[in-house]
C-alpha cells in the first residue's frame, strides 16, 4: 500500500455542530470512530452505538458522549437507541447510519450462499431502514434533521472482484436514501447516501493480508494511488450534517478519490 497521508491530530477549526446531537452506529471503529471524533470536535453531542461494548464504550468515553449497545438488525433495540438519544439530549439532529459488514463468504454470486446473502442484507440494508424509521419521527417533530446513510461507490459501479450481497445492499441504501430525501424534504429533513471509495480501515487491511492480489486490483483504479483515510470520510459526514450542506439532499455523495471518473489511471 502507498504511504498513508498524514492526518492532523488537531481538532478542525470549524464548529458547525454546536448544540446538536448525533447518533453514530458502528462507532467503535473505522469510519464510525473517526466520525464520532469529528462530530464531537465540531461541537456535537455524540451517541456512540455499537454491538461491541468494549470499542463502543471506549469511543464514547473518548468523545465525552453516550454509549448505547445495539444490534442494528433488531427493531426494538434500534428504537431504544434513538429514544435514549432524544431523552438524554432533547433532540436527534444527526443520524449517521453507518454499521455494516463485508464478510469473506460474501463473494461471487456463483459461490455466495443464501445465509451469507441474508446476513449482509440484514446488517447493511435492513439496519439502515430500521434506523431511518426510528429517527424520522423525532426529526419530523423538530422540523429539521440530517440523515447520512453509508452506501458505497460500488452502489454505482460494477466490479469483477464481486461481493454480491454487499454490492446489492449498498445499492439499496442509495435508492432508499434518495427516496426518503425527496419524501421528507419539505419537513426540513435531508437524507443523503455517503458513497466512500476504499478506505484504509482494519477491514481493508485484513483484505490486504489475506488476499494481496485482490486488494491490488482495487488500488490500481484509484487515480491518487492510495486508499482514503477514515478521517477524510468523517470530514464528508460532518459537512453533510452541517448547514453548509443545507441544499444537499437525496444524493449519492461520492468520496471516492476519483474512481468513478477514471478510465485510465496514472502509472
Amino acid at each position: 500500500m502507498p504511504d498513508e497521508i498524514n492526518q492532523s491530530a488537531e481538532a478542525p477549526v470549524c464548529r458547525r455542530l454546536v448544540g446538536r446531537s448525533a447518533v453514530v452506529t458502528g462507532a467503535g471503529s473505522g469510519i464510525g470512530l473517526a466520525t464520532a471524533r469529528r462530530l464531537a470536535s465540531e461541537g456535537a453531542r455524540v451517541v456512540c452505538a455499537d454491538i461491541d461494548e468494549t470499542t463502543g464504550k471506549a469511543a464514547a468515553d473518548e468523545v465525552g458522549g453516550l454509549f448505547v449497545r445495539v444490534d442494528v438488525t433488531d427493531a426494538e433495540q434500534v428504537d431504544a437507541l434513538f429514544k435514549k438519544a432524544f431523552d438524554t439530549y432533547g433532540s436527534v439532529d444527526i443520524a449517521f447510519n453507518n454499521a455494516g459488514i463485508s464478510p469473506p463468504d460474501d463473494d461471487s454470486i456463483l459461490t455466495t450462499g443464501i445465509d451469507a446473502w441474508r446476513r449482509v442484507q440484514e446488517v447493511n440494508l435492513t439496519s439502515v431502514y430500521l434506523c431511518c424509521k426510528a429517527v424520522l419521527p423525532y426529526m419530523r417533530q423538530q422540523r429539521r434533521g440530517s440523515i447520512i446513510n453509508t452506501a458505497s461507490f460500488v452502489a454505482t459501479m460494477g466490479a469483477a472482484t464481486s461481493q454480491i450481497s454487499y454490492t446489492a445492499s449498498k445499492g439499496g441504501v442509495l435508492a432508499m436514501s434518495r427516496e426518503l430525501g425527496v419524501q421528507f424534504a419539505r419537513e426540513g429533513i435531508r437524507v443523503n447516501a455517503l458513497c466512500p471509495g476504499p478506505v484504509n480501515t482494519p477491514l481493508l487491511r485484513e483484505l490486504f493480508a489475506s488476499d494481496p492480489e485482490r486488494a491490488a486490483r482495487r488500488l490500481v483504479h484509484i487515480p491518487g494511488g492510495r486508499f482514503a483515510e477514515a478521517e477524510e470520510i468523517a470530514a464528508a459526514v460532518a459537512f453533510l450534517a452541517s448547514d453548509d450542506a443545507s441544499f444537499v439532499n437525496a444524493t449519492d455523495f461520492m468520496v471516492d478519490g476519483g474512481i468513478g471518473g477514471a478510465y485510465v489511471t496514472p502509472l
